[in-house]
Formats: C-alpha cells, sequence, structure tokens
C-alpha cells in the first residue's frame, strides 16, 4: 500500500514498520471493545478503533498505536484512550526507542463524551511522561479525518509531527466550527479553504508540525525514523521546562498578534513573505518544503 491516506490502521502499521515486526498488545481474539456503545445499541469494533503493540523500525524497538478512522471517525472512547494510556506507561517501563502514534481521529466520542474526554486526559498524561523519561513521541497525521478534538492536543505534546498534505490538524472540525459561529465564519463545504487552513502545508509553515511529507507510507515510514534520532540527539524538539513552555506561549500569543485579523491562510502565507501564495497550494510536497524553508516560522 504506497498511498498512506488510502491505507487503514494495520495497512498503515504493516508499511511503516519493518516486515512482519508488528506484535499487537491486545491482539482481535480477545475482542477488547468498548462497553457503553452496546448498551447504546451502537455498532462495537473488536479492537475499539485503535490497535496498540511494538515493532521495529529501521531495526529499533518501537512501541506504536494506529487508529482506525474507519471506525467511528476514530474517535475516543473510554476503552480506546485506555489503549492508548496504557501504550504509554508500559513504555516508561520498557524503555523503547521512540512511541509512534499514527493519529486519525475527529476527537471524544459523543456516545461516551465524559469517559472519552477522562480518557484523552490520561492519555495526554502519560505521553508527558513518556517524553520526560527521554523517549521520544512521534505523531504521524495523514488520514482522510484528519486529526482534532482532545487528540490534536495530544499531537502537539508530542516530541514532534509529521504530516502530509492531505492529513489535517486542529482543535476544531470545519463542521463544528460552522455550526458554532456560522457560514459566514468557515464554509466546511469550501474544500480548498478547510486544506488551507487545517491542512499539512499551513501546519508546517505555522510551524505546528516538525516535517512535511508526500502521501507515501515510506516517506512516513523515513520520516518517523528521522524524527525519533533527531529528538534523541536534541533530547527532545521542546523540553519539558517551564522556560519552554513560556516560549512557546509566547511564540503562539505572537502569532496572534501577528496573523489573528487574518481571514484567510492565503493571507498569512503573503504576509511571512511568500512570493505567490495562491500557487502554493499546487506544490508537491518536496517543492513546497524547498520554496518555503527561509518563511516558515519557528524554524
Amino acid at each position: 500500500m504506497s498511498s498512506y491516506l488510502e491505507a487503514n490502521a494495520r495497512e498503515r502499521l504493516s508499511a511503516v514498520l519493518d516486515i512482519d515486526s508488528f506484535y499487537e498488545f491486545l491482539p482481535p481474539a480477545l475482542r477488547t471493545v468498548s462497553p457503553h456503545l452496546g448498551q447504546l445499541d451502537a455498532p462495537v469494533s473488536f479492537d475499539d478503533g485503535v490497535a496498540v503493540g511494538q515493532g521495529r523500525l529501521h531495526g529499533e524497538c518501537v512501541f506504536v498505536a494506529a487508529q482506525e478512522g474507519g471506525f467511528m471517525g476514530g474517535a475516543v472512547g473510554e476503552v480506546h484512550g485506555a489503549k492508548l494510556t496504557g501504550l504509554l506507561q508500559r513504555a516508561l517501563r520498557e524503555r523503547p526507542y521512540a512511541v509512534l502514534l499514527l493519529l486519525e481521529t475527529g476527537g471524544v466520542r459523543l456516545h461516551e463524551a465524559n469517559a472519552g474526554l477522562i480518557a484523552v486526559s490520561e492519555v495526554m498524561r502519560a505521553l508527558l511522561e513518556v517524553r520526560a523519561a527521554g523517549i521520544p513521541v512521534i505523531v504521524l497525521v495523514g488520514g482522510s479525518n484528519g486529526c482534532f478534538g482532545g487528540m490534536g492536543i495530544v499531537a502537539r505534546c508530542a516530541n514532534a509531527i509529521v504530516m502530509s498534505e492531505e492529513g489535517r490538524l486542529a482543535m476544531s472540525g470545519p463542521e463544528v466550527i460552522e455550526t458554532a459561529n456560522g457560514v459566514e465564519e468557515f464554509d466546511s463545504r469550501d474544500r480548498a479553504l478547510v486544506w488551507r487552513t487545517s491542512g499539512g502545508k499551513h501546519r508546517y509553515l505555522l510551524g505546528d508540525c516538525q516535517m512535511l511529507v508526500a502521501d507515501s507510507s515510506a516517506a512516513f515510514r523515513q520520516a518517523a525514523f528521522d524524527m525519533a534520532q533527531e529528538s534523541h540527539a536534541n533530547a527532545g524538539n521542546i523540553p519539558l521546562t517551564l522556560e519552554a513552555l513560556e516560549a512557546e506561549q509566547q511564540f503562539l500569543q505572537n502569532r496572534i498578534d501577528r496573523f489573528g485579523a487574518a481571514a484567510d491562510p492565503l493571507e498569512i502565507w503573503s504576509a511571512i513573505g511568500v512570493a505567490d501564495a495562491a500557487q502554493l497550494p499546487m506544490l508537491e510536497a518536496d517543492a513546497f518544503v524547498t520554496a518555503t524553508a527561509e518563511l516558515r516560522l519557528g524554524a
């Protein structure tokens, strides 16, 4: 499977990890399903929409989780979140080279909202504990559902995020923004606007993701390894200190002050010095990275 976008969770695991190296901690036969969905007569999945386990990446032992966007859009419930938290807690004990999170999710399930919200907070805490222990956490975002809601926050807690142009990353999805603030604020049917706003290219330019790659499983595989190596070499892209947190907050505040009035990402791209911003979305990932190498925020 060459396209990361078109692959399902287990196909992505097979393509990103070394051949036949994935070992699933809670295999399908165990049927680890959500108790809440059954009570609501909602469909369940044998793995509650996420596969967790360990494998090898260029020979290095890694722990890995892959969300299945085909089941409830990868939404997080109690069991789904517990599997992610358990993976991260096990990483603290066994200390793999890195933890890879292949995220594709719309956020928390409405069916089990309170339990899902608590689960996301537990995932976040466990992720930060793993980072504090010196184990890099690398997030890959390239699925059609993007990475939204609480898991969008989780992603930004990682050492590094790798995205494709097709991937999307944000707190709220386009439909949520439109529902809350009206179509005048954000037209979710304008797909070009949606991808300019939350897609991989814009997130890369703003400094929200560390690497932009083509929609290729091989590209994601290599980028994950490169980011893990870089995180080991630099003791994490953003150290877990009060000073680093304050610097990150100041970076975000400066971004709001500079671009808060912009109605379209094209205005931001022009403001940072892109000569022909309207043509930028047409570039392939490698060409885009080359064209914006000196302009990217936080680079």
